[in-house]
């Protein structure tokens, strides 16, 4: 199993889920957050997470013997945690939208919100 999806892991499963998804993606998904509520732009989230994602490799390296500058898993933890923070700014944008414009909008999902009829 350990090597079935290498292509997405380096060293292990458990390795690539505890430090990419939950530690670097929780970070991410906070960010998101943080970004959102004093409306600043998707760029600018992007590049805090060419950041959080070098940080992340170093991670990898430093505590499971990962390779430091690996292009290809570098790509790989940028594409998961850049998702995440997204996620976290869209739930959180569509919260705002419904909460401060109110008379203009209502929200249509979690991460959505319409014009008001």
């Amino acid at each position: 199993m350990e090597k079935e999806f290498s292509y997405l892991w380096e060293v292990s499963a458990w390795e690539f889920v505890f430090v990419t998804v939950i530690l670097a993606g929780g970070a991410a998904y906070l960010t998101g957050r943080a970004l959102a509520r004093t409306w600043q732009s998707a760029t600018t989230l992007f590049l805090y997470m060419l950041l959080l994602t070098a940080a992340t490799r170093f991670i990898h390296f430093a505590l499971f013997s990962g390779t430091l500058l690996s292009l290809y898993y570098y790509v790989v933890d940028l594409i998961v945690i850049t998702a995440i923070a997204f996620l976290g700014m869209r739930v959180t944008r569509a919260r705002q939208m419904a909460t401060q414009y109110s008379f203009e909008y209502q929200r249509s999902g979690s991460m959505s919100w319409s014009k008001k009829n």
